[in-house]
């Protein structure tokens, strides 16, 4: 009789391992019902009882027990024989060629297809496929999964500067390494210290016309749009690249003068004023500009060392992620009600922040620009 003829016998673990699938509420629900009809089976429950209890047709129940059976003879595993067979699959709609040419006009610029587009959204991709008879028919939801599964995103846009000084590798370098404590090769000393420095020029002093609201459950804060002017502010701040701390100033303006007293500041105190050498970073601003800054602050202060970076590298000073917090954690609503409050906020915030100033991780280096800036000439 069929029913001693796939006859199924376990050993105490294997019905531990089926007992375990049962229990474990990760399982998938198909793989623990072929569990308990093999372990139910085992126990010598009928056809009918067990498609009972699992709520199957009794033919279901009797070919799993026979496929069970047969994959235990070839000597498959538990787990391999309560999965499903290999299958083929519902066939492709469309052709690898199909694929490749409309992934390929989503990585196209809109412009050069003589489209009057910006970028291409998935209903425009649609009807160029349609315009170009790429295939006969094609449904959004078609497109936007070829495209997903390779993260193309043509309506997506960021903005960057490309490097148009031919040294720009050369200039670079040294800031990268000095952020990894090299200089010319060699380590620092315990006396050598990096400074990074800038300015966050024309900050503006805005007061909402009407006073911010507070969030609240299910209710995000919110700021009134309409405001008032009431001037603009400078902050001169210089970062201690190896320490975390932060000196700053805040002014009317940018200027030689204005970056003059923030060197002051920052070479005023002993620990600098006393070292060996003193790195700066800095960009080619008129504040600070690579023909004349030199001479300048070496003249005051010769362990003074400026140390320019590129045109369009201020990624690459470490001032303006300090920058970048500044303005999203103690300017970004702005409602204040006159430049002196904008000061306060500015330089409490500092005082805050060098509370628990920690050093930026920095893990980008001249190999990683390399390898970027030969990207981006391919």
């Amino acid at each position: 009789m069929q029913p001693h003829k796939y006859h199924i016998r376990l050993s105490s673990a294997e019905k531990q391992v089926l007992r375990q699938l049962t229990r474990n509420g990760k399982t998938e629900r198909r793989l623990a019902d072929r569990a308990r009809l093999i372990l139910w089976t085992v126990d010598q429950c009928s056809v009918e009882e067990i498609a009972h209890r699992l709520g199957l047709h009794r033919s279901t129940v009797s070919n799993w027990r026979q496929w069970f059976w047969e994959r235990r003879q070839q000597g498959k595993t538990l787990r391999e024989c309560l999965q499903d067979n290999p299958r083929s699959g519902r066939p492709p709609t469309f052709k690898a060629t199909e694929i490749a040419q409309i992934k390929a006009v989503a990585c196209e610029q809109p412009t050069k297809l003589e489209l009057p587009l910006s970028r291409f959204s998935v209903g425009e991709i649609v009807l160029w496929i349609k315009q170009a008879t790429v295939v006969a028919s094609i449904s959004p939801s078609s497109v936007w999964r070829l495209l997903h599964r390779d993260a193309i995103r043509p309506w997506y846009y960021r903005g960057w500067l490309f490097p148009r000084d031919p040294h720009f590798l050369a200039k670079a370098s040294p800031v990268l390494d000095l952020y990894q404590r090299i200089w010319q090769g060699r380590p620092l000393g315990p006396n050598d210290y990096v400074i990074s420095a800038d300015e966050k020029s024309a900050i503006q002093v805005l007061t909402r016309r009407h006073p911010p609201l507070p969030p609240g459950p299910g209710a995000a804060g919110r700021f009134e749009f309409e405001y008032q002017r009431n001037g603009t502010l400078a902050y001169l701040a210089a970062l201690d690249v190896l320490t975390g701390h932060v000196f700053g100033r805040i002014d009317s303006t940018t200027g030689l003068v204005p970056f003059g007293k923030l060197v002051d500041l920052v070479m005023g105190t002993a620990r600098y004023a006393t070292g060996a050498r003193v790195f700066w970073i800095l960009d080619g601003g008129p504040s600070h500009h690579p023909n004349t800054t030199p001479a300048r602050l070496q003249a005051t202060y010769p362990n003074l060392i400026p140390v320019f970076l590129p045109t369009h590298a201020s990624w690459l000073n470490q001032i303006e992620i300090y920058f970048s917090i500044v303005q999203r954690k103690a300017l970004t609503p702005m409602d204040l009600p006159d430049k002196p409050a904008v000061t306060d906020r500015i330089l409490n915030f500092q005082e805050r922040y060098d509370q628990t100033a920690k050093p930026f991780r920095w893990n980008f280096t001249r190999e990683d620009l390399q390898k970027r800036l030969r990207a981006v000439a391919n």
